[in-house]
């Protein structure tokens, strides 16, 4: 990684592509530099920011919902207005808008998605071991 100089802030940059190529943190580090950019721009104090962020959730599920309806034909208006690459383009929408979301309440989003999802798991996938020290 290299450090950038941006105004009295220095901030640590991925290589270009690492996020994509799924190495660890890299995905995390690119949505931590988005709500860093998303907060920059915002003329709203940071606990409005996070109820708007929670809030921009709702909107983007409704493009998803748009999307399937779209790819489905479903509305007599628009016919086959979207893909099943659009919907998956919105539902990529959905999951870096919580990702924000979650880098913008939790300290240590990384370490809360992996906890909840583990729990979700162990629930519904009872094959899966119980983590050490449980």
């Amino acid at each position: 990684m290299d450090e950038r100089q941006q105004g009295t802030r220095r901030e640590t940059v991925a290589p270009r592509g690492t996020a994509a190529r799924g190495e660890p943190g890299a995905q995390w580090e690119t949505v931590r530099r988005l709500a860093d950019w998303l907060a920059e721009g915002s003329t709203q104090p940071p606990e409005m920011q996070r109820v708007l962020q929670c809030l921009k959730l709702g909107e983007e599920a409704g493009e998803v919902a748009e999307a399937v309806i779209g790819a489905l034909g479903q509305n007599p208006r628009k016919g086959f207005s979207h893909t099943w690459d659009d919907v998956a383009d919105e539902l990529c929408d959905v999951m870096i808008t919580a990702m924000v979301a979650l880098v913008r309440v939790h300290p240590d989003p990384p370490a809360a998605f992996e906890a909840h999802l583990a729990k979700v798991a162990r629930r519904v996938l009872p094959e899966l071991p119980e983590p050490p020290g449980r």
